[in-house]
């Protein structure tokens, strides 16, 4: 089936689903296949349920004219996703990095929607099948999109970029992530840097972290708007002021001719210092005053388990269990060695996706801990069995960790819960 056949059906339906218990009147479903799953065996129940059209890819399932036949439905959903953005003739920003891509995306989106009607992304539906769904929501009445890239391994950002066709890109930072599918932070950076190879390819402009050393190197010949707390080599700097326990931001752009202004942000850590500053760049570029910039930044609360402080019946928890490698898990640990509150201690999950490296990286991540004199550590999975000792207490899974609490209760503490996802950390609050 040709694309524009594809896309005359996209454009009679109202919505475009990859789940058939999704489907809905007038909907477009794709039956993607996965590992252990082939959608084309729910195409007809999702034509059961009021979907328009079921896109399959196998003959067998294709009996009457509601079924479009592709040669693979994936594919097919990637090439609608990239003709519909063609159709779009408005601002799109990439966002792509090791860590805070999606606190990034979510505080760009709020800077941006009470001026534009701004399209981003859902959650973290940042990858190989988000990032098309996300593209065909644009409709005629938006005016900008901001959409979050992911990747773990090494052509997944330029093959994305080929989809969302960014006017704009953001390398939020460069670090060790995803190891087992990028090999080395080398490896890393020539993967998320296909970001900035599609801007300079196709004279767009860039937001550059000037903190992150690594940018600046392969930044050459693109046009940039930079921002970090450095106030000598950025065009948007900022300092943090106070970090009791939410970060407090003065900031200044000579560019934009800015002076001075504060903002009172709701997230904890030096380390979101650089996603604040993001979204003030990227604001102040696209004309909102410094004052209106502030307050909608003022206004989002962290949601997910990243960087959200809780305060239980006895303690104050500072989560961040929605992700963490080797440079997440390190910023954090350092912000909340040097937040003024007492009664440290650590919960700390496993870091997945390391391959080789991991206990080497687990191993320094123990250093680290001992070096900065935390009096209580938990620690959180298999890769971190082979790091015990004062003062740590290691568990294989969480639900052991739960069970400890259970008998050992954990109270008047400040507690940095920080762990990758499948780890599932945010099952400990309860018994915190």
């Amino acid at each position: 089936m040709d694309i524009s056949t594809l896309y005359a059906c996209y454009q009679r339906c109202s919505t475009v689903v990859t789940d058939s218990r999704e489907s809905v009147p007038q909907s477009l479903f794709f039956a993607l296949k996965s590992h252990h799953d082939n959608g084309n065996r729910y195409a007809a129940a999702a034509l059961s349920a009021g979907a328009s059209f079921a896109i399959v890819d196998e003959k067998k399932y294709a009996v009457d004219e509601r079924y479009l036949l592709v040669d693979d439905v994936l594919t097919a959903l990637q090439q609608l996703a990239a003709h519909h953005r063609q159709q779009m003739a408005i601002p799109v920003i990439g966002i792509t990095g090791t860590n805070g891509k999606t606190t990034t995306k979510e505080l760009i989106a709020a800077v941006l929607s009470g001026t534009f009607t701004t399209l981003y992304t859902e959650g973290n539906k940042n990858n190989h099948i988000g990032v098309p769904l996300t593209l065909l929501r644009l409709t005629a009445d938006h005016q900008a999109a901001v959409v979050e890239m992911g990747a773990n391994h090494l052509r997944e950002i330029a093959d994305l970029c080929e989809i969302v066709a960014p006017d704009f890109g953001i390398i939020t930072n460069v670090g060790e992530a995803h190891l087992e599918g990028f090999g080395s932070l080398d490896g890393v950076l020539e993967a998320k840097g296909a970001l900035y190879r599609y801007i300079r390819q196709h004279q767009g402009n860039i937001f550059r972290n000037a903190d992150n050393r690594h940018l600046a190197g392969i930044s050459s010949g693109i046009r940039e708007i930079t921002y970090g707390q450095r106030r000598e080599q950025a065009d948007v700097s900022g300092q943090i002021v106070s970090d009791a326990p939410f970060i407090t931001l003065s900031w200044h752009s000579a560019r934009f001719n800015v002076s001075g202004e504060t903002v009172h942000t709701h997230f904890w850590g030096s380390h979101n210092a650089e996603n604040v500053l993001a979204a003030i760049a990227v604001g102040l570029y696209f004309g909102i005053d410094p004052q209106t910039i502030c307050r909608r930044i003022e206004s989002y609360i962290p949601q997910n388990n990243r960087s959200a402080c809780l305060k239980t019946a006895t303690n104050t928890l500072y989560l961040d269990a929605y992700n963490a490698n080797p440079a997440s898990m390190e910023a954090a640990i350092r912000s909340f060695k040097t937040m003024p509150v007492t009664n440290k201690t650590l919960i700390l999950g496993e870091m997945l996706e390391l391959g080789i490296q991991s206990e080497e990286k687990h191993n320094t991540i123990a250093a680290l801990i001992r070096q900065l004199n935390f009096e209580r550590v938990y620690l959180v999975g298999e890769a971190f069995a082979s790091v015990a000792g004062a003062p740590f207490h290691t568990f294989p899974d969480v639900e052991t960790l739960q069970q400890f609490l259970q008998t050992h209760p954990i109270t008047d503490s400040a507690i940095l819960i920080k762990g990758s996802r499948g780890v599932a950390l945010e099952k400990a609050v309860a018994w915190l």
